[in-house]
């Protein structure tokens, strides 16, 4: 018999995916206890559960007894035909600013209402960021975000600002007005731009990856210091995303 959960009626595939949405970017390593914790199990059934994971490959036991997403799960998700498409259309054009930049090239797709990250290339020469494969990203306070919410729907920009723009530096853009002009700039200029308002000493350009149809697929961004002239990273970042658009079709 199942073992009891604080959630009745949760079902076994429930209690499987809460123990997997336990793992994130922040949280990449988590022990019995905090697995429990934050998917709201009892230890028994968490134990019980990360033992057929662990058997069936989806998560790894790390020697201090943490565990960790197992290959087999990463594997699965690189089958993704939509993002697998975009990541190889888009990393020849990625490599490309790389080169040029030495800086860091970022590319993120729409996940509700963040910015995911699904491919990321730096350096040591480049600011350090807190973005990373797989981590999220506001979309008011950076220029892939923004590149995103501007070909969005307005839905979306009205349930950004009903819940609050969350202030993340002294230089975040936190009035509803003053975004949506911002965000009609991006749409006339094809452009988007953060000025340290994620991070501190930290900028950035973006451009959106659209659709034919005109929908945005993807967002394509360089993250610089506070002291580069994006003005002339800009005209690089719109032409590969362009290219990308191209590429994917």
């Amino acid at each position: 018999m199942a073992g009891r959960t604080n959630t009745p009626g949760q079902s076994v595939s429930q209690r499987l995916l809460a123990i997997l949405g336990c793992f994130d970017v922040a949280h990449p390593a988590l022990s019995l206890t905090e697995v429990a914790r934050r998917s709201g199990l009892p230890v028994s059934t968490a134990r019980r559960l990360i033992g057929e994971l662990h058997g069936w490959g989806g998560l790894e036991r790390l020697d201090d007894g943490r565990y960790r997403i197992g290959m087999r799960l990463w594997t699965i998700g690189s089958l993704a035909p939509q993002q697998r498409g975009l990541r190889e259309a888009a990393l020849p054009h990625m490599h490309d600013l790389f080169q040029a930049t030495q800086e860091n090239i970022q590319l993120t797709v729409p996940e509700g209402d963040q910015a995911l990250c699904i491919e990321k290339i730096s350096s040591d020469k480049a600011v350090p960021t807190q973005t990373h494969i797989g981590g999220r990203l506001p979309l008011h306070a950076t220029g892939v975000g923004k590149a995103i919410l501007a070909f969005s729907g307005k839905e979306l920009l009205a349930s950004l600002a009903e819940e609050g723009l969350a202030r993340l530096t002294p230089y975040t853009i936190t009035q509803p007005g003053r975004l949506t002009a911002a965000l009609a700039e991006v749409r006339r200029t094809g452009l988007a731009y953060s000025h340290e308002e994620m991070t501190l000493g930290a900028v950035s350009v973006a451009a959106p990856i659209l659709g034919l149809d005109g929908t945005v697929r993807a967002a394509l961004g360089i993250v610089a210091h506070s002291r580069t002239a994006l003005d002339r990273l800009a005209p690089a970042v719109r032409t590969a995303a362009l290219g990308i658009a191209r590429s994917i079709g």
